[in-house]
Formats: C-alpha cells, structure tokens, sequence
C-alpha cells in the first residue's frame, strides 16, 4: 500500500511515513458510503503486517497492534478517524470523486487542492493512525485503531459500532483542525429533511427561460464556520427571487443548491421562465442585486457572483406551490441561533441549509441542526418542522446523535497536556468544538471511556481550497508518539 513519492508533491515532506500514506489516501475516492476500496486496501496492508484486522456490520475497519514488549498490562489505547471525505469542487472543475484522485500543490507551508476538498479531514488522522501501526520502534501499550465509514454522512459507521467491539480503556479522536488545542466535548446534531410534491403546469405562452446562478462564496464546514456568518448560496438566491417577483411575474421551473449537509452552499441556481421583455432587464437587476450583496458581505464573501444565461425548460411550477416553497425557503432559519453562555465564545445553537432541490413537479431540501444542548437542537428542528406544517408540506427529523460532554477531570487530558508542555514548551488549549465528532456516539456505547481529541491545523474543511498545514502535521506526529509512550 503505498504511492510513489520521488516526484510528487509529497516527495520532500515530513513526516515521511505520514505523507506516504495520505498520498495513498489522495489515490482512492472515498466519497461517505464508498469507502469499500480504500477500507479493503487498508485491511489487506494491515494484514500483510501480521496485524489482526477485521470489519465489523457497519464497514468500519478495526485494526489491533500489540503492546510493545513489556508494556502487555499498559492501559489499552483505541485510535480513531473516519476514512470518508467530503467531496466538494468548483463549477469549473471537472474532477469526478467517484474515479479521479485528488491532486494537492503546495504553497507556502500549506498542502491544498485548488478546487476540490482535499480531504485533510479526516485523512491526516487515518495516516497518523497508519503510521502508528507500522512504526517498529513506537513505544506503546495494546493499540487499537478504528477507521470509521459515512461520518460525513450522518456518522453511520460510528452509530453501527458494536458497544463490545472495542476493549481500550482510553481514546484518542485524531478528527480535529487547530493545532495546539485539545478538544474534550462537541455538539451533538439532527437533520430535517423536508419533501413535497406539488404540480406543475407548461410553460407560460412565449415567455423566455433563463438560469440564474448566484456563485463565488466561501463555503465551508456548517459547524466549524457557521460563525462567520459566510453566504449561503441558497438563502440568498431565493431572497434574489423573491426581489424578483416584485418586479416580474416571474414562473419558477427549477431550483439547486448545495451539495452536502454539513458545507455551506457555495453555489445556488434556479431556472426561471420571464415575459416577453424582461430578459433584456434582467443582466442591470442582477448587476444592482450583486453590488448589494457584495456591499453586505463585505468582508466575508466578497467574490460573490450573479449571472443569467438563456436556459430550456417545457413546465413550471403551479404558482401557488412555488409561492410556498419560495416563501418557506426565505423564512427559514440559517446560521447562528444561540452562543453558549457556559463556553464563551462557542456557538451553542445553530443549523444550515445545506441543500435544495426543486423541480417543477415538487421538490426537497435538508437542514442540519447541531447544539452543545440536546434540548436546544431539538427545539430549532421543531421550529422548521412547525415552519413547513404551515403549508402541510411533510418535514421529518432524523439521524439525531448524541454530543460529547466535556470531563474537565479527564486523566487522558491531563497527560496530554503535561506531554504537550514538556515537549514543545507551551501551553496548551482546551476547547469544546460545535462541529460533529464521533466521540459523542463512541462514548455513550462506552461509558466511562477517556477520550481527548486532536489533529493538526486544517483550513477551509468541507470547501473546495482545504489545505493544511504541513509543519503541523510534523508535530501532531511528535505528539501522538510522545502521548502513547507516556500512557502507562
């Protein structure tokens, strides 16, 4: 299992063994609910080793090493990633993530890709994990290594894993972006996936089809970002319409956004029928509407864009029904809904629109809600539940998980902490993350097991541009071999 690194952008970098193996992980798509061939690759190089590997109901991997001689009765060490990516490009690129591998470059200390994810998250922790395994002269107690499948997806492999799988009294989750920091607790999340089916009608006598397109912003990962307060595509696309519709008698035929729950829409377009006249008007509107969002996002999502081009389209929507989605759309909650008063400076409560799509026969759209309180996430999904009843269009809440509660008496954070201090003569932070780990899920089929997070410095996760910082990395490789050789 490996990939060639004389002449590649891995070739000079440190730690070799580490970058050996995310170039391998850059090799294979591992798109949420693909991982098959990567998980095979990996079993098959653990087994090659003499190490046991095995795969469990759910697809996740599990890969056992033993204690390094005399360290058998040392307090067993679970190591745990998750091997699925989000994959996310830029309108303009043509990478398929089903078959293509991902092509960093490297750029003033960053590894990035150009317009695509690069899937530093979570694959610089698989490779950390990896190198664990296969370095002879780590010192270390009994080491387990869980690779976990469709996290990105809605932490499938994680809800799936077995509660007697697992026989490591402490944790490390290698699945967090700032360097420096340990994580002791997360937010804890839901979806609410709204669906309806409406009617459509043909096309309006000649009125003329065009596609809006509203692109250019950030994006980013819906937990981690939401702060921010970056566009979202969708939400203001359909304030772009429903402005419209104050001035044209506008039919709508379609309309798309997003293309992950957890990332914040980028790109949003909808196909629009106009009457005769209108189309000639419309490039000086969008030119007006664009300054204004600009001016509005200033600061933040400056490179927004907003363009139409002639389209086809045969049916609209019923008027009333694109009344109700335009509407429900626009009223709907995004973003930051409450700070934590117990973390400062920690969102609490917050959701994201993440993805719409309608056609002119009905259509559907996802919010992801994620909370540091069960309470607090339970009762915004109600909210957008309640929103959609309005029009009895059928919106569901699913897929809820459960947060990691801080343990501030953690004995794992201690050590991680006094391990941090002596080797790189600093302080250390300790944070809570609103973003979505699987460690919440882990722990509650594992009570009593101690579990720290951390990772190296990764930017721009879940947007095309994801980078990470490679002298991070390095260290993040010190410390994971510093802590396991401390455990005792």
């Amino acid at each position: 299992m490996s990939v060639t690194l004389e002449h590649s952008v891995f070739a000079h970098l440190e730690p070799a063994n580490v970058w050996a193996h995310f170039a391998t992980l850059c090799a294979i798509p591992r798109a949420s609910k693909n991982e098959g061939r990567l998980r095979d690759t990996l079993k098959a190089w653990a087994e090659g080793r003499g190490l046991l590997a095995t795969v469990d109901a759910a697809g996740n991997l599990i890969i056992r090493k033993p204690a390094s001689p005399g360290r058998e009765g040392f307090p067993g060490m679970i190591l745990q990633s998750h091997l699925d990516m989000v994959c996310q490009k830029n309108a303009d690129s043509d990478h398929d993530f089903a078959r293509d591998p991902i092509r960093p470059t490297l750029r003033d200390g960053w590894l990035i890709a150009e317009k695509t994810t690069l899937g530093a998250d979570n694959g610089i922790g698989v490779a950390l994990m990896l190198a664990a395994l296969e370095d002879t002269h780590l010192l270390h107690g009994p080491l387990e290594a869980l690779f976990t499948v469709d996290e990105e997806a809605g932490m499938g492999g994680a809800r799936g894993l077995a509660a007697g799988a697992l026989q490591g009294q402490l944790m490390l989750n290698l699945d967090t972006e700032e360097w420096g920091e340990f994580y002791l607790g997360c937010a804890g999340g839901l979806d609410v996936n709204v669906e309806r089916v409406g009617e459509s009608e043909p096309m309006p006598a000649e009125y003329c089809v065009a596609r809006l397109s509203l692109r250019g912003l950030r994006g980013g990962h819906s937990g981690v970002d939401i702060h921010e307060e970056r566009g979202n595509a969708i939400k203001l696309l359909v304030r772009v319409l429903h402005e419209l519709a104050a001035k044209f008698p506008f039919r709508l035929a379609g309309l798309q956004g997003g293309s992950a729950r957890n990332a914040l829409p980028r790109e949003a377009s909808a196909t629009i029928a106009l009457p005769p006249g209108a189309l000639a008007e419309l490039p000086t509107w969008l030119g007006q509407m664009q300054a204004g969002l600009r001016l509005e996002l200033s600061g933040v999502d400056e490179g927004l864009l907003l363009e139409a081009l002639p389209d086809q389209a045969t049916r609209v929507m019923a008027l009333a029904e694109q009344e109700v989605w335009l509407a429900s759309l626009h009223a709907a909650p995004h973003g930051v809904r409450r700070m934590s008063r117990q973390v400062p400076g920690v969102v609490e409560t917050s959701n994201n629109l993440g993805m719409v799509d309608l056609q002119a026969h009905g259509g559907s759209c996802n919010f992801m809600v994620r909370s540091l309180l069960a309470e607090g996430g339970v009762a915004l999904a109600d909210e957008i539940v309640s929103l959609f009843a309005l029009s009895r269009t059928r919106a569901e809440k699913s897929g809820y998980y459960p947060g990691w509660a801080p343990n501030p008496a953690s004995p794992l954070l201690a050590l991680c902490q006094a391990v941090y201090r002596r080797d790189f003569a600093a302080e250390s932070k300790v944070q809570v993350i609103h973003a979505g780990l699987e460690c919440g899920i882990i722990g509650a089929k594992y009570p009593g097991l101690d579990i720290v997070s951390f990772g190296p410095t990764i930017r721009g996760a879940h947007a095309p541009g994801e980078s990470v910082d490679v002298l991070s990395v390095d260290r993040s490789w010190m410390l994971l071999k510093a802590i396991l050789a401390a455990v005792g």
